[in-house]
């Protein structure tokens, strides 16, 4: 079923999903699939994986998980109280003893990340200080099990598109993001410890996506 998985799939489940929240949450709840490839993310996980999504926002992400791939735990963390709120009343009674969303405090990761099998950082990267970025990766890497998999899923900075992003988080979040080339990003990891398995480049719309593949040895 994940391959056969398209956008309209995920606007049209998403359709009947509601949140209680400012204009641009509920925006990204219903639309954010047509300028991130969650397809792909998607089809990164299998039936049975233990799967965390730090930085999960508003929650849309692990809800696609639930509803396509059935992991058999999901993990959300994020730093912001009332987008936990958002995704609590997102998941609507959904969470169980397989899910589980925990409040990020800046400074260490939750202990059930070294549980998960698949952890996602999904445009969450370019909104860590430049300065913290490298600390931050060495962290959850230190944080994960032996055998585990990072996915990276950001915006090229190596792509002159980048400006788009730029101006986008300038608007939606009043900030400028950090972002990095795929490269630089898997130097990080590299120096964190980790094996890339895989670089991928997509763009959609006016932005300039790479995801990193990596595995903890």
């Amino acid at each position: 079923m994940q391959a056969q998985l398209t956008n309209k799939d995920l606007l049209r489940f998403l359709k009947n999903k509601h949140i209680h929240s400012g204009f641009l949450n509920r925006l990204k709840l219903h639309y954010r699939p047509l300028i991130c490839p969650y397809i792909s993310l998607i089809n990164m996980v299998r039936p049975g994986d233990r799967v965390g999504d730090i930085g999960c926002g508003s929650g849309q992400f692990l809800l696609l998980l639930s509803a396509f791939v059935q992991p058999s735990f999901l993990l959300g963390i994020e730093i912001n109280p009332a987008l936990i709120q958002n995704a609590k009343e997102l998941m609507n009674g959904q969470l169980t003893a397989n899910m589980e969303l925990d409040l990020y405090d800046g400074i260490n990761f939750p202990s059930r990340v070294s549980e998960m099998d698949i952890i996602f950082l999904i445009d969450v990267l370019h909104h860590v200080p430049r300065t913290a970025q490298e600390s931050f990766l060495v962290q959850l890497t230190a944080t994960m099990k032996p055998a585990s998999t990072l996915i990276i899923k950001d915006i090229d900075a190596a792509n002159p598109l980048v400006i788009f992003n730029k101006l986008h988080d300038l608007v939606i979040s009043s900030e400028i993001g950090h972002e990095l080339s795929p490269k630089r990003t898997a130097k990080l990891l590299t120096g964190a410890g980790m094996h890339i398995d895989a670089i991928h480049k997509t763009t959609t719309y006016v932005y300039p996506h790479y995801t990193v593949v990596a595995k903890k040895p």
